[in-house]
């Protein structure tokens, strides 16, 4: 990704009514970012529990979606799948995260929803390789590969939101 200013983040949201953009908190990191290292931006709100943000560029402009993190006590499961970056996670650090669509069918209450690794870490997970046996090889651009599907996945999500739903 290239670098982004809190203005650009901020006027990126394509689901964020004003509440939402006077209350959002940027990550305590932000100057800090190593947007080289990024293929896409997520952070969960330093001060609004439940209250996490990602950022894409498509065709080259941020676009930003608030997620809202579903209100549920621990998962009883014993593990599940990130449908974002397809890493197997404890039960309990994968949620389900719904994003109002954007436009008039989010003000119509529409939403969409997926479950995401609770601290939306998604972009560094996609970077960790799976532990190899002793007499495993890894194959050139495993990595790579992942990455590319998890990019993939989420601006399809980005998608579902900014889609206009047909009755």
């Amino acid at each position: 990704m290239r670098p982004l200013t809190e203005d650009e983040i901020r006027g990126a949201f394509v689901n964020a009514t004003e509440d939402d953009l006077r209350v959002m908190a940027m990550p305590h990191s932000l100057l800090l970012t190593e947007w080289d290292f990024l293929d896409f931006f997520t952070w969960c709100d330093p001060h609004a529990r439940g209250r996490g943000y990602l950022v894409v560029e498509r065709d080259g402009k941020p676009t930003a979606v608030v997620l809202r993190a579903a209100n549920s006590s621990a998962s009883h499961a014993q593990s599940a799948l990130c449908n974002m970056c397809h890493t197997m996670q404890p039960g309990d650090q994968v949620t389900l995260f719904s994003a109002r669509r954007a436009g008039a069918a989010g003000a119509a209450g529409d939403a969409i929803g997926t479950y995401i690794c609770a601290d939306l870490t998604c972009h560094e997970n996609v970077r960790l390789a799976a532990p190899l046996t002793p007499l495993e090889v890894r194959a050139d651009g495993m990595v790579d590969v992942r990455i590319d599907g998890a990019r993939r996945r989420l601006e399809s999500f980005v998608d579902k939101v900014l889609a206009v739903r047909v009755s």
